[in-house]
């Protein structure tokens, strides 16, 4: 499992808006070192989009202008492209794959169990391809998906989920986070699948993924909902859901955190300051 662990490609997860905002910039620029700079080779999916090929020229012109090599959209609008051997070829030879935003139930419709789906995740486990997406991009990358839900309150129906594609195993993505008012709905989310960590991740914001460990970038932060070590969930058909003795952790650019051991792995002089109160 170590082995495999260490295999695995970096995932670049980021929480909307990047385009328009002073972070941005860097999480693509690492994006793009990441995938081999003037050697890399990026595909750009744009599935999730009702205009895909509007998505697909703006990422391509700004990947390019951030020093990617070769960027070329890859169009999948339906299972029969995403289970052609052209789409398969073309993401054999990546080296960076970008999925844009849009809906997230459509990536998932579309490349759900496809030889596209198939070539991705054996892309990532081998470790040969550097695996980015933002919005509804970062939302997919999950087990369970986060699809909606802006009810008030923490509630069962306070928030809709069904199948992601498991590229990061064990959290719950929700983006647009601070923005959009969503810590109702990743608590709702969280109380109904405790098992898995819950990750809010502001527009402008990443997580840099890499291991067992993630690295946040960006102008925001990614709030971190675990339910672990909650001493009672609760959770009725209707009305508010109980939930006591869970942990958040607000985690700013240049903190990490540890997946499997659930807490915060933080610089020294963060530390020591802890210490010393």
């Amino acid at each position: 499992m170590a082995a495999e662990q260490a295999r695995r490609s970096p995932l670049l997860v980021i929480g909307g808006a990047e385009r328009q905002g002073p972070g941005g910039t860097a999480i693509l620029r690492r994006f793009v070192e990441l995938a081999g700079g003037p050697a890399a080779r990026i595909i750009v999916i744009a599935t999730a989009s009702e205009q895909p090929a509007v998505l697909e020229a703006e990422y391509g012109a700004l990947l390019t202008g951030l020093g990617a090599g070769h960027v070329a959209a890859l169009r999948l609008n339906t299972r029969t492209q995403a289970n052609e051997a052209a789409a398969v070829h073309a993401l054999a030879a990546a080296t960076g794959v970008f999925f844009t935003g849009g809906d997230q139930l459509r990536i998932t419709t579309v490349l759900g169990g496809t030889r596209t789906d198939s070539a991705l995740q054996r892309l990532v486990r081998d470790g040969t391809v550097v695996l980015a997406g933002t919005s509804a991009g970062a939302a997919m990358m999950s087990a369970t998906m986060i699809l909606g839900g802006d009810s008030p309150g923490v509630t069962r129906a306070g928030v809709r989920t069904g199948p992601g594609l498991e590229f990061l195993p064990g959290v719950l993505i929700d983006m647009h986070f601070a923005e959009r008012g969503r810590l109702n709905r990743l608590l709702s989310a969280v109380a109904l699948y405790p098992h898995e960590l819950g990750l809010g991740i502001d527009e402008d914001t990443a997580i840099l993924a890499d291991g067992d460990c993630f690295e946040v970038l960006g102008t925001g932060a990614v709030t971190v909902v675990d339910a672990g070590a909650a001493s009672d969930i609760r959770v009725p058909a209707d009305g508010p859901i109980t939930l006591t003795g869970a942990r958040i952790h607000v985690l700013p650019a240049g903190c990490r955190f540890e997946l499997s051991g659930r807490r915060p792995a933080l610089a020294g002089p963060a530390l020591e300051r802890g210490q010393a109160a």
